[in-house]
This record gives structure tokens, sequence and C-alpha cells, in this order.
């Protein structure tokens, strides 16, 4: 829900950052509105709410607006303006973006979550403020009378953009599914039994039970802060085994540093994902990690509790998170 500001405040400027495209922008004494958007490549929901921002760029700039992103890195690697460069160009993002790779803008707004939309009125003034998904058109309304409030402006306003996804629409439904699940051990849930060793290759076995939402490992890894990885001259298979509950399921992967893409078999329930295979899988369940970003292993209209099994023979590669969608639109009365 898109919140006000009990009592606005000037925003701060963008300082400390790098241009990555566009800028610098100010805020103050630009007579505009802006709308800041804090968000990171690798994030299930800000990559969610990006279509919508684009469009409202689209829209409105030729109007006043002013759109700055804020990349704010959750990961390592993705404080590399390169991987920034490569993923605003994927996402066909034409505003301005500034990487924040040491939080200093993440900390002058005293922000705290991916996605984070802050409304700034012309006057420089934080006027409400937006965390995570959803109130796309609450948003694009707030938007609209920032813009109107500009001095002297009587331009015509297009009406509210209609959902990009029918699970945004009017009857949607959102379940209580698994939470996003970090791979490393410094936010991780690791099942393995026994002792583990961090930062040092070490040898997995599966305990053949798992409980939802915890990552079980079997074969070679090495577990660190961030992520686990195949470690190179691993000399078995590595397999990583999860159950879970939503309708998608993604996964941030980094491709090993020293060869070509890596490469990754998914197993849904046992077998090849088929028809529920994410854009990023072929029917077989098979996967090539080419740059380091989310990739879509499972897509589903559907909440159900699965088994997600993932097999590399890659040294390097690397697993750093994965995310899960809860929304989906109902079948019609009568269907399903």
């Amino acid at each position: 829900m898109t919140q006000p500001e009990p009592g606005p405040v000037y925003a701060p400027e963008f300082e400390g950052g790098e241009w990555i495209q566009g800028g610098p922008v100010p805020i103050r004494g630009s007579g505009r509105p802006v709308l800041v958007d804090f968000w990171d490549y690798t994030c299930l929901n800000c990559l969610r709410t990006l279509p919508y921002v684009t469009e409202w760029h689209r829209r409105y700039a030729e109007h006043g607006l002013v759109i700055v992103g804020v990349h704010t890195p959750e990961f390592s690697f993705a404080r590399n303006p390169e991987h920034v460069r490569r993923a605003v160009a994927a996402q066909a993002i034409d505003y301005p973006v500034v990487l924040d790779a040491e939080y200093k803008i993440w900390q002058a707004y005293a922000n705290r979550y991916w996605p984070a939309k802050y409304f700034v009125g012309a006057d420089g003034k934080i006027k409400a403020r937006h965390f995570g998904e959803g109130g796309y058109a609450q948003s694009e309304e707030l938007l609209q009378r920032l813009i109107a409030e500009q001095p002297g402006f009587a331009d015509p306003l297009p009406e509210v953009m209609e959902p990009v996804r029918p699970e945004d629409g009017t009857g949607a439904v959102c379940y209580r599914v698994t939470p996003e699940l970090y791979c490393g051990y410094a936010r991780g849930l690791v099942g393995n039994v026994g002792a583990i060793t961090p930062d040092r290759p070490m040898r997995f076995a599966d305990p053949g039970k798992h409980v939802e939402g915890m990552l079980y490992l079997e074969g070679d890894w090495l577990l660190s802060a961030e992520s686990v990885a195949r470690p190179f001259g691993a000399q078995t298979a590595s397999r990583m085994h999860l159950d879970f509950m939503a309708a998608d399921a993604n996964l941030v992967l980094h491709p090993p540093i020293t060869s070509g893409p890596g490469r990754l078999r998914v197993l849904l329930d046992g077998a090849p994902p088929g028809a529920l295979a994410g854009e990023d899988v072929d029917a077989d369940g098979r996967v090539a990690v080419d740059v380091p970003r989310m990739y879509r292993l499972i897509r589903s209209d559907e909440v159900e509790r699965r088994s997600l099994t993932l097999e590399t023979g890659s040294d390097g590669l690397a697993a750093f998170a994965f995310t899960f969608t809860s929304c989906v639109m109902p079948p019609p009365a009568g269907e399903g």
C-alpha cells in the first residue's frame, strides 16, 4: 500500500553513487516531481515492478516526471557496474540509473526494502512511499497528482494503465508460500545434519527426508557466506534438494568464473519439469547459466507443494537465493 508521509521532508540528493545511465539528477530546485525506485536486478519483486515503472517513464516524462532507479546491490557481484549495465539494457530501462554500491543513498533514505518507491513532489519533499509489489494503480494516480501540481500544468493525462499480469488484477488470490531462501551460511537454512565446515569444500550426504523451505545438499559443495558453489576439482555430482510451496520458483545463479556457461539440470517431483519449466529452462530441465542473474526455473498457475532437485557438474557454478511467487488468478467459476 502506498503510504503518505506524516510530515513531508526534503528528499536526499543522489550522493555517493555511480551513474550507470543518465544523470546526475538533482532533486531540490528542479521544480519537477521525482519517483525514486530502489531496486536490485537479481530481486524477483523488483523485476516484477519494472514493467510498470518503465511504462510510467514512457507516459509521463514529457509531462515533467523524473524517474531515477537506485540500484542498491543485495549480493556482492551486483556491485559490478558492467553487470548492472547489462541488466539495465536487458530490462529496456530508459530512465537514469545510479549504482549505490556502498549503500550511501540507501542509508540517506533510511531504506530497508527492495523494491521501495519514494514519491517526491516538485518542491523536493517526499510525499509518499511504497514498499514491495502491488498498488500500481494507486501509485500511478499519485504520480498524476504530483505532475498536475507543477505550476502552470494543464496537460491532459492518460487513463491509469491496465494490469500487466492477470495476478495483478482484481480477483487475484495471494497465498502464504515458502519465503525467500538464501543459500549461503550467513542467512541460509541448510538442513543437512552433522558438522559443516564453511568456506571449504566438503562432501554432503542427503538425509532423504526434507522439511519444506530448507535446502539440502548432496555431493561436493563449498558453502560460503553468500552462496553455495560446486568446488573446483569436485569428484561427485553436486545436487541440492528443496521442498517448496509456491506457484513459481526462481534462483539467483552465478556462472563459473574461469570457464564458459555453467550447466544445471532441474527436476520437479523427480522428473523434468515439462510444461512447468520456467523461461530459462528447456522441457528436459536444462539451464545454461551464462551471466549472473535470477533464473526462472518453474512457472505454474497454481500454488502447490513441490519437490525441486538441481544437479550440476560445472565447477564454480554458484547459487545465491531462491525466490517464489504467491499470487495467482483463480480460474472462472466452473473451471479447474
